[in-house]
């Protein structure tokens, strides 16, 4: 790891602290859930159209840590970036990642990827789909596929955010 790299870590880890302490408060998560009556279908919720939203925020967090898709079927998956720090400082990006991959090991990889956002060329292979880097008030949209039921981890690969934004995406 590069000098410039371990002094941004440390600039970030030094913010994390600071902005971490006192009351914590988050935004309750809209939970989606399918009512039926005896001998009627239960309704389709949005989770069948795989429309997929999630945020990250300025305290390096996630609205939610999981996300759910029917198989087979596009998913368009939007993420909105919904503070204000600009994305060389800041920045999240979604990067949903194969089976059984090293998030960990990722990650580190992604470090050193700054002239691809992040984004290691040498791990095309363990990424499903992934968001443009994202910078305060920006949002991207992507769309993709996933025809084999699983469950699948997500992260943000901009340095030092994978520690707290990461989720699994459930595929049914």
């Amino acid at each position: 790891m590069n000098t410039k790299t371990k002094i941004s870590l440390l600039i970030l880890m030094g913010f994390l602290t600071i902005t971490s302490c006192g009351k914590k408060e988050t935004a309750p998560v809209e939970e989606q859930t399918e009512t039926s009556t005896e001998g009627e279908a239960a309704p389709v919720t949005s989770t069948a159209e795989n429309v997929l939203v999630i945020e990250g925020n300025d305290q390096m967090q996630f609205n939610t840590n999981e996300l759910k898709a029917v198989a087979g079927k596009p998913i368009t998956l939007t993420l909105k970036h919904v503070g204000k720090i600009p994305k060389e400082a800041m920045g999240h990006n979604l990067v949903i990642l194969q089976e059984g991959t090293d998030e960990a090991a990722f990650a580190l990889k992604a470090n050193d990827a700054k002239a691809t956002d992040y984004i290691p060329e040498s791990e095309k292979a363990s990424i499903i789909a992934h968001t443009k880097l994202l910078g305060g008030g920006d949002q991207d949209t992507i769309e993709f596929t996933i025809d084999k039921k699983g469950t699948y981890p997500f992260i943000c690969s901009f340095p030092g955010h994978v520690a707290m934004m990461k989720g699994v995406l459930i595929v049914e």
